[in-house]
Order: C-alpha cells, then structure tokens, then sequence
C-alpha cells in the first residue's frame, strides 16, 4: 500500500484533545474554555458510540477537572505541555500497512509562543499509542495545511513561506518537502489567512476539504467584514487551481473586547459521526451548521459554543489531532 495522508473525513481510530490549564495562558474564561473543549470532546465521543477520545491535560490536576467535565466513555492523558493547540504541536499520521507519526519542527508559530512541552509532545502521544514516529527537521503546524486524502493540499503563503518559520527555504523546496512528507501531488497556494490570526493565516481558518477536489471556502454577507478580500482570493486562486468551490457563511465582523478576532467556522471538526461546528452567538450560527450539515450528510452536524476558546486563538480544529484507522 502507498504511504498517504488521509482525509479528516476517512474512519478515525481516535483522536487526542488539549485541554485548558494553565492560567497564565487562560486569564479570563478558563472555565468557559474547559466547558467547550470537555462538550466538544462529548460530542465526538458520543457515549462511546463515536470514536475513542483522548484528552491530553498538561498535570493531574486538569486531569481531575477534565475527568469531572467529560462523559466516562471519554480516556485522560497526562503529558506536559505549553498550550492546548495539538493541531499544531501532535504529529500528523500517515498510512500504509502501518501508521507513522510525522513530527515536524515547532517552534511557536514564528518565534511568537515558546511554552516549555510543545517541542516533543508530538513524539510522547505518538510513542503513547506505539506509533514510530519519523522527525522532519523544517517547521510545518498541522493548522497550516488540509489535505482530501487523493494528493491534493491547500495551504498559505503568509504562513508557511513565512520567514519566521523557514527563512532559507524557496517556495520550491518547501513544496517538495510537503510532498515528499505526505506524499503530496499537487498544491493549491493561498495567500493570505484571517486578519488578526496570530498562526500567521493558518488554512483552517480559510479554507477545509469536505471531499477530493472540493474545498468550502467562507463568503462574506457584509460590507465589514475584515476578511472580504481574503474570502475572495482565496476562492479564485482555489477554483484556478481546478479544484471545486462552494461557500458557506462567514462569522463576519467579529471583536473580542474591541479587537478583531478570527472567528470562523471553518475550524470545525469532522469526526466519525459527527461534524462539530464552532458557534460564536452570532446571527450567521444556525446557516453554517446547516451548510456545513449539507456538506456531510452522512453525520451529524452540531453547533458548540467556541467563545472562550477563541480568546486563546483557536477553536475546537485547533485543539484537535485525528489518528486514522489502518
């Protein structure tokens, strides 16, 4: 069997969740994001029904308050980190006849966040599962790419061709670096990613895969919306590439505390019966769920609360690494 990387949407094993802890990183809305990351993690498992859900707490003592939050159909790790973004921090697996964990470089989304744990942590879940684990000695965010599972990836530039990750690298050899790890045929650059989004724009912000060769991209329904522009390129640079297009809502205009925020639907998470989709009590809530519902029918579309977590710069794709099924 070929090495690939599968799509979100093909059957998972598990998949592993950060959860909230530390204060220093959670001043405000600590127990608000626990209570998100514990019914989003409930959603996925379903009771057991779902797939196996791991949370991931960085002491004992998240572990107990996770343990009160989740159903018991819901397992607890305690491993060391900095912050809950495993997206970023866990290993991307690819499969053949066998699994491997593929751990890239991390080194705080361009220098911005170095928390002690979040260099190895990668290698600690991989080796928590026994999964071997294959280093790549370049700086690659799980957030920063989406792949369909058929060779197809969509990325950007603001991101991953930022100096603050790989300065002596051409967009040439990053490009065959990304294929060479995950067996990659094409590549569909974007330019740039949300306004305000400290990834530096990661893709899962901007635009997912909800099947091979089709990729959702958010439209905008008001003139201030801060990413209008963004919106748009994207779509013609996706739909120049050959690649499908279809548009689900935008947040629009989103500010926490007088600040813009990137707020987005597009973190949702594709699980084995469920899609969860990020909620920010605004009037676009409903119509993105039902959109995106559209766009799995074979799941169950639900809408969760993703304030808090958005004041830690993510949401419920953010906090979450999927282990797929041989």
């Amino acid at each position: 069997m070929t090495m690939r990387w599968p799509a979100e949407w093909e059957p998972h094993e598990a998949v592993w969740i950060g959860f909230p802890g530390n204060p220093k990183e959670w001043p405000e809305k600590l127990a608000d994001a626990q209570q998100e990351v514990a019914a989003f993690a409930n959603a996925i498992c379903d009771h057991g029904n779902g797939e196996r859900t791991i949370i991931v707490c960085r002491d004992h003592g998240d572990g107990d308050r996770a343990s009160e939050l989740v159903d018991n159909h819901v397992e607890i790790f305690i491993e060391p980190f900095g912050d809950i973004w495993l997206r970023d921090t866990g290993p991307i697996i690819t499969v053949n006849d066998h699994r491997k964990a593929r751990d890239f470089r991390f080194n705080g989304w361009g220098r911005k966040f170095d928390m002690a744990g979040d260099q190895d942590i990668g290698q600690r879940l991989a080796a928590l599962i026994d999964i071997p684990t294959i280093s790549h000695d370049w700086v690659l965010e799980g957030g920063a790419i989406d792949g369909d599972g058929a060779g197809y990836l969509v990325t950007t530039e603001q991101c991953v061709l930022n100096p603050n990750r790989n300065k002596d690298m051409s967009k040439d050899q990053v490009s065959k670096n990304l294929k060479d790890a995950l067996n990659i045929e094409n590549i569909c650059w974007m330019g740039d990613g949300l306004i305000a989004d400290h990834t530096d724009g990661h893709i899962d912000n901007l635009a997912r895969f909800v099947a091979e060769g089709k990729v959702a991209i958010p439209k905008a329904d008001s003139e201030d919306d801060p990413n209008s522009a963004i919106f748009e390129d994207a779509a013609h640079r996706a739909a120049a590439a050959g690649l499908e297009v279809v548009r689900i809502p935008s947040v629009g205009k989103y500010e926490v505390e007088g600040s813009i925020a990137p707020a987005s639907y597009m973190n949702f998470y594709v699980g084995n019966i469920v899609v969860v989709v990020p909620q920010f009590g605004v009037p676009a809530d409903d119509a993105a769920v039902v959109a995106i519902a559209e766009l799995f029918s074979d799941r169950k579309a639900v809408g969760l609360s993703s304030r808090a977590l958005l004041r830690g710069g993510g949401s419920f794709h953010c906090i979450s690494q999927q282990i797929p099924q041989l």
